[in-house]
């Protein structure tokens, strides 16, 4: 029996040996070889493989509110770091730790390596293990994956070359036009895939998965040369047959876009529709597309139907990731349809949704600022454009609709600074000009508010804290149905926990310092100590506020300016970059009573002249008018009314103006700064119609800024910025502010 048993044993070793030959054209080597390069190491290979592509699948993120990349791949260059396999890759003893870390893309590629080389049968010419050439495909997919075009070319076209009748011979041609296409030669991929498909058409029995994938990369090819129809074409065919539901969905989804951009709403609506309602799709296509066909929705009776639409997807609690998106498209059909409150409080949702991104908020922000922004409430505009700034990336910064906003939002930053200014020394100067009983009759009121206030929060704080109660008691954490998840998971030791939290500390908002009931004394910085060592809150001590009110006319004097220069700035913002007559009339009419500057006469008077010419107030324009030509009937302002048609002729020299520039810049150019903004302040009293205005307004800023504050020097810059807008000196004082900001 041990003779039998030895013999047998020997038969088998034998068989094993003489199979494992590569050299060997029989049935028994060609099925073993097969075999084992099907099952063991392509099979390694191909869940590496798929691993990779659960990758690429996970870091990318498609951006909806553009056209969505056919193919869904994000190649980072900067961060590609991929080894270069070599032949004999994987076999020595010494790489085995080091192959630990190769990427999954790396490791099928060198799986498809070692197929090659251990199980090639390549005999005479012709390859005898029919799974080679799975390798090979394998081979070259992994390198179109890791950003190595070259050499996925390569290992596509040695399929081709030496396998032409392999079965997976027309999916290694599509590869290889994919491949040409990310290498830039989208021709060559038109030329060949149009080849394949030609012959694909004649052949009945091919797998039609096979030309859903021509399709798709046909349609790829074109989008680079940027022959949409083409791209319209081929993707529609694409969509007829759906074996791939994640790339079919895609194609769909892509179709949908170029509709809606070439303005074929009608398309775009059927395209969109057939997606929501493809079952098989993924949620976020199918979410998307809804998104997307109430965008293409008009503004008639189908945007109620659509609306109602939107609404039974927000409330299903399987839709609760989108709901960011949902919101936002109700709240843009409710604007659409005239209910701006509505769709405020769409936006206000969107906003606030637990799952969002800052591109889709840069948009509800957006809205939200416009509407702010026609209603004439540009403070809140502007806190709204504010927002949008900041959560905007670096990817999209560039994008004009971020450029529009930034412009729009810089004048109205200018604007909160000066309305901010206006109603901060307001308030100071009120009190300046009070009784000092009147003042403290104010303050004693105001405490006695704020103290109510505390009080009123102290007592909401001490209702909250329902000590001893209890819920979720008696459960075990110990449940073996809850055994090994994480703690915040298991509903049972979640429920415990609160339970014993709250029995220490009550019911606490969620905020700083809340182990503090009284948040009242807990700011260090109000809470001092008297002479007598006591504790006092410096928010309820009357001292504290009449000590405050400044009682230096210097003080006094530049809080006065200080306004009366933003009013002036505000009259000119509102008449020139929003073209608000009201408000620009209200703040140059205020100034007109409240400033004594008798310089500010001349230019008030043309600037409400021209507003109320503008709104045909014709007894008010007069009154201006009269004003100007009575006192002020030499100067440039007087000939413009008098003469509107007509060049101005010009009274002074301009070379005797360029010669006092020159005496006054060399004043500047030798530190004597003060000097030449008094020089400016003089000369400029008898300067008429000169071109040489702006250099002189700016010369005066250059030389404030030299021996005055940072925001002195600011308001000079901006007086010139919007009076002398247009010219070169304006442009210049608009960089320097610019410059100022970022620093």
């Amino acid at each position: 029996m041990k003779k039998v048993f030895k013999i047998i044993v020997f038969s088998i070793l034998a068989t094993i040996v003489y199979s494992c030959s590569v050299k060997k054209d029989a049935f028994l080597n060609r099925s073993y070889h097969a075999v084992t390069t099907k099952y063991n190491v392509l099979f390694n290979g191909e869940q590496a493989f798929l691993d990779g592509l659960e990758e690429i699948k996970d870091k990318h993120e498609d951006n909806f509110w553009r056209r969505l990349q056919i193919e869904p791949i994000s190649f980072d260059e900067s961060k590609m770091t991929t080894k270069v396999l070599k032949p004999g890759t994987g076999f020595s003893a010494d790489e085995e730790e080091e192959n630990k870390n190769l990427t999954p893309f790396e490791k099928a590629e060198e799986k498809a390596i070692k197929a090659v080389q251990i199980h090639s049968m390549n005999i005479n010419g012709y390859e005898k293990n029919s799974q080679i050439d799975n390798a090979y495909l394998l081979l070259g997919k992994s390198r179109y994956y890791t950003q190595r075009f070259i050499p996925a070319l390569e290992a596509f076209n040695y399929v081709i070359v030496n396998y032409p009748k392999a079965d997976l011979n027309y999916e290694t041609k599509i590869w290889r036009a994919k491949t040409n296409i990310r290498l830039g030669n989208e021709k060559r991929a038109i030329e060949t895939l149009r080849l394949l498909l030609d012959v694909l058409d004649e052949t009945e029995k091919i797998d039609k998965s096979v030309k859903e994938q021509a399709y798709t990369a046909m349609a790829m090819a074109y989008e680079k040369t940027d022959t949409i129809q083409r791209v319209v074409d081929y993707l529609k065919l694409a969509t007829k047959t759906s074996y791939n539901k994640e790339q079919s969905a895609r194609n769909m989804f892509v179709l949908g876009q170029i509709y809606s951009e070439l303005d074929r709403k009608d398309s775009a609506r059927m395209m969109f529709t057939k997606l929501a309602d493809y079952k098989r799709a993924p949620d976020k296509f199918r979410i998307k597309a809804e998104v997307e066909l109430a965008k293409n929705t008009p503004n008639d009776s189908t945007s109620i139907l659509m609306l109602a639409r939107l609404r039974k997807l927000i409330k299903n609690s399987d839709n609760r990731k989108f709901l960011n998106e949902l919101y936002y498209q109700a709240g843009v059909i409710q604007e659409g349809r005239n209910n701006p409150k509505a769709a405020a409080e769409y936006y206000k949702k969107s906003l606030e949704a637990k799952h969002n991104n800052n591109y889709q908020k840069t948009y509800a922000y957006e809205r939200l600022a416009n509407m702010a922004f026609e209603k004439e409430n540009y403070l809140l505009a502007g806190s709204y454009y504010d927002s949008v700034v900041q959560l905007v990336s670096k990817e999209f910064g560039q994008e004009k609709r971020i450029r529009r906003i930034r412009r729009k939002n810089k004048g109205l930053k200018t604007l909160r600074k000066h309305e901010e200014t206006v109603k901060s020394n307001d308030s100071i100067l009120e009190l300046v000009a009070m009784t000092p009983d009147e003042r403290t009759s104010f303050f004693e009121a105001y405490i006695e508010k704020i103290k109510k206030e505390d009080e009123e929060k102290r007592q909401q704080l001490l209702n909250a804290q329902n000590f001893g109660s209890s819920f979720g008691g008696g459960a075990s954490i110990n449940n073996r149905a809850n055994k090994g998840k994480w703690y915040f998971y298991n509903s049972q030791a979640l429920g415990f926990g609160r339970a014993e939290f709250q029995k220490a500390w009550g019911t606490r908002p969620l905020e700083d310092n809340w182990r503090l009931s009284d948040k009242s004394i807990s700011a260090s910085k109000d809470v001092v100590l008297d002479n007598e060592g006591n504790k006092v809150n410096e928010r309820y001590e009357l001292s504290t506020y009449l000590d405050a009110i400044p009682e230096d006319k210097k003080v006094i004097t530049n809080l006065v300016s200080e306004r009366n220069d933003a009013l002036y700035q505000l009259g000119l913002i509102y008449k020139e970059q929003f073209t608000n007559s009201a408000l620009a009339i209200k703040n140059l009419e205020r100034l007109t009573e409240v400033s004594t500057d008798d310089k500010l006469e001349l230019p008030l008077s043309y600037h409400l002249y021209q507003i109320y010419k503008k709104e045909g107030e014709v007894a008010k324009a007069n009154k201006y008018k009269n004003t100007i030509l009575q006192k002020y009937p030499e100067t440039s302002f007087a000939q413009i009314i008098l003469n509107p048609e007509t060049k101005l002729v010009e009274e002074k020299k301009e070379d005797e103006v360029l010669n006092k520039y020159k005496e006054i810049y060399y004043l500047y150019k030798a530190n004597k700064f003060e000097d030449a903004v008094n020089e400016i302040d003089n000369f400029s009293l008898t300067l008429k119609n000169s071109n040489l205005i702006p250099k002189f307004a700016l010369l005066k800023a250059l030389a404030i800024g030299k021996y005055q504050d940072k925001e002195t020097y600011k308001k000079a810059l901006e007086f010139v910025a919007v009076s002398y807008a247009t010219t070169e000196e304006g442009k210049k004082a608009k960089e320097i502010i610019e410059q100022l900001d970022k620093t």
